[in-house]
């Protein structure tokens, strides 16, 4: 079974970049599949109503549970033999790290649960942490605040998908990218990078670069990677 992503949303169309580039090729190819749900389908009333005032009041809209259940549910249902990890987006979750993603890549089926307004009911996580065949994940993608988790799963996806072997045209690039390089002083961010011509508005490129020496040019690589580690936000 190659990897499944369902993602559950109030916003389908927002996913029409995934039938781009790599990951649109990877679909066609068949090494992972895609389906968008639309929450509002799992409403009985004409407006599609997905959210209420929160209990204890407070500013802003809570996603109502019921919805989210029967989306959740269906998902599963339709993918029943394999463990479900659910992936709700909150910015109260945990950091998207790399490590995160090589963790995430070996699941054969995640569910997306794109929440807006302030957030889904909480019982929605609660129930699925105790459901059997289901991993509970909450994720966020850095210490911000967005509209909703639209954006955040797009990212989350395109991190885990290009791991998927058969997707990177090149899989020896994946070894050298940032946060895959590891140094005494932790994980590393990737060393500068250069193509033709060698001189460019005044800028050449470094020397060692055209030796054609490869120990010479690893250590350099090496040392320049944590000198960008080091200087981050600087």
């Amino acid at each position: 079974m190659s990897n499944h992503f369902d993602v559950i949303t109030i916003f389908p169309d927002y996913f029409v970049p995934l039938e781009l580039s790599l990951i649109g090729k990877a679909k066609s190819a068949g090494l992972i599949s895609i389906e968008i749900h639309d929450l509002r389908a799992q409403t009985n009333d004409v407006h599609g109503s997905v959210d209420d005032t929160p209990y204890g009041g407070g500013a802003g809209m809570v996603m109502s549970p019921e919805p989210w259940g029967k989306a959740i549910d269906e998902v599963a249902q339709a993918n029943p033999d394999v463990i479900h990890e659910l992936i709700v987006l909150t910015p109260a979750g945990e950091k998207l790290t790399q490590k995160l993603a090589n963790e995430l890549v070996n699941s054969k089926h995640l569910i997306f649960a794109c929440g807006r307004y302030e957030g889904i009911d909480i019982r929605v996580t609660d129930f699925y942490r105790s459901a059997q065949n289901f991993k509970v994940r909450e994720v966020s993608i850095g210490d911000y605040v967005l509209n909703g988790g639209e954006v955040a799963t797009l990212v989350i996806m395109e991190a885990i998908i290009r791991l998927i072997p058969g997707v990177i045209g090149n899989p020896a690039s994946l070894d050298e990218e940032s946060h895959t390089l590891e140094g005494s002083e932790g994980i590393l961010v990737e060393y500068p990078n250069y193509t033709k011509p060698q001189e460019w508005r005044g800028l050449k490129v470094p020397e060692v670069l055209l030796s054609g020496n490869h120990g010479l040019i690893a250590e350099y690589r090496r040392e320049q990677a944590k000198l960008r580690t080091q200087n981050l936000g600087k």
